[in-house]
């Protein structure tokens, strides 16, 4: 579990700097298009190569559901968001997750709000209401829909999380689970793809340049950032409870803000800071118990 951790806090926090480079070749669309063809593609050799048959018709909606939440509706507004905002800002906005899963798991899964995690939804949203207090409309809506896109991905979380307790059910007495977690990503990366590639079907989204360093952005996220980062993802999102799951890759926007001032030269204004600092108080109180005395 620590090896998968640490693979995830680098992969996907550097991510967000490679994911602001995508946008000098890439439309934003396209690109997660692309990483998540590539990703799929990988996955579903690997499902192969294991002689592992695709999820049995039960898991089929879902499966399509997060696919959309998950692969495209998440990554398409991240990053369409980093056109316009820092890498590190988008990092942070996009790991409000935990708020949202904190909030959802109360009604769907039975994971109580308490008074330390309601208190760290209103220090959270506290700082969501700073870093939106930005002069510019573009940048508003840039925020606003970036923060869609994690509601999105704590959706997905939720719906999987319930997912792998039916898949576990076979396999209390013994038996073999009808559906494993690399079978569950792969078709749900393959649902989300399709799903971008139809859209791009009916739109002009521009054009690719094609270079060495686009080709090498495109290698990373879909070899590293989809398929493999997001195996891990729900490998560990199968084995922790929903909220405690979200304490797990908290270091990633942190590693994200910290890439954004090391790679990109992005300034940390105080007021982003104040924000983005609140965010992480809250989600920290959100996902953390406190001990017994």
């Amino acid at each position: 579990m620590i090896k998968a951790l640490g693979a995830i806090y680098f992969i996907w926090g550097f991510n967000w700097v490679v994911m602001k480079e995508a946008n000098l070749f890439f439309p934003p669309i396209v690109f997660v298009a692309y990483r998540f063809a590539l990703g799929a593609a990988i996955l579903l050799l690997v499902t192969i190569w294991l002689r592992l048959p695709p999820p049995p018709r039960k898991y089929w909606k879902w499966i399509i559901l997060t696919g959309i939440l998950q692969t495209a509706v998440n990554n398409v507004a991240a990053q369409i968001g980093i056109q316009s905002l820092g890498a590190g800002l988008v990092a942070v906005l996009n790991y409000s997750m935990p708020v949202w899963v904190a909030i959802l798991a109360h009604f769907f899964l039975r994971e109580h709000l308490t008074l330390r995690k309601i208190l760290g939804i209103v220090i959270s949203m506290t700082g969501l209401f700073i870093l939106m207090n930005i002069n510019t409309v573009g940048n508003i809506a840039a925020i606003l829909l970036t923060l869609a896109g994690a509601v999105a991905w704590a959706v997905a979380n939720i719906i999987m999380r319930q997912q792998n307790q039916v898949m576990q059910q076979s396999s209390r007495c013994g038996n073999k689970p009808d559906c494993t977690i690399i079978q569950y990503t792969t078709w749900q990366m393959i649902a989300g793809t399709i799903l971008l590639f139809i859209y791009m079907g009916f739109t002009d989204q521009g054009i690719v340049q094609w270079t060495p360093l686009s080709i090498s952005i495109l290698l990373y996220n879909g070899i590293l950032a989809s398929a493999l980062a997001f195996f891990l993802w729900n490998y560990i999102l199968s084995h922790m409870e929903a909220s405690k799951a979200s304490v797990a890759i908290l270091a990633v926007p942190v590693v994200g803000v910290i890439c954004g001032i090391i790679f990109l030269e992005e300034a940390l204004t105080i007021t982003t800071t104040l924000g983005m600092s609140l965010i992480l108080i809250g989600i920290t109180l959100i996902v953390t118990q406190k001990k017994a005395a």
